[in-house]
């Protein structure tokens, strides 16, 4: 699974929320992440990535979404030029004039859930 380099898009360092647990089970599965926000601070020893300054990333394989569609906009084109294979849409974050974006550039998009995706095996 180390192949599936995932951003985190709307990681925190705030243990409660959705983000934060997702970056724990990416983790704890041994699957390599990168997270990225517009405010600072650290994940799970990881420095969060300012998403303000669009950082050039490669090989991102998922990009996992904790922002919600509104908070999306300004950021759908930078997160397509990273060249994804899949963009997940937790709960909350679903977004389909993005998806559909993302799907005509051929990648995968699925409304889903990282944390029941990964504890299922289907990550």
């Amino acid at each position: 699974m180390s192949e599936k380099l995932t951003l985190i898009l709307g990681a925190t360092p705030n243990r409660s929320k959705y983000a934060f647990i997702a970056a724990d089970f990416l983790s704890k599965a041994q699957i390599p992440f990168i997270p990225i926000a517009i405010h600072e601070g650290e994940l799970l020893g990881q420095k969060i990535l300012d998403l303000n300054e669009k950082p050039f990333l490669e090989g991102i394989h998922t990009i996992t979404v904790y922002l919600n569609k509104y908070h999306q906009k300004e950021w759908e084109e930078y997160l397509l030029s990273l060249k994804p294979k899949r963009i997940i849409f937790n709960p909350g974050a679903e977004n389909r004039s993005f998806a559909e974006k993302a799907y005509q550039q051929g990648i995968e998009v699925l409304n889903a859930c990282t944390l029941v995706m990964i504890n299922t095996g289907q990550y």
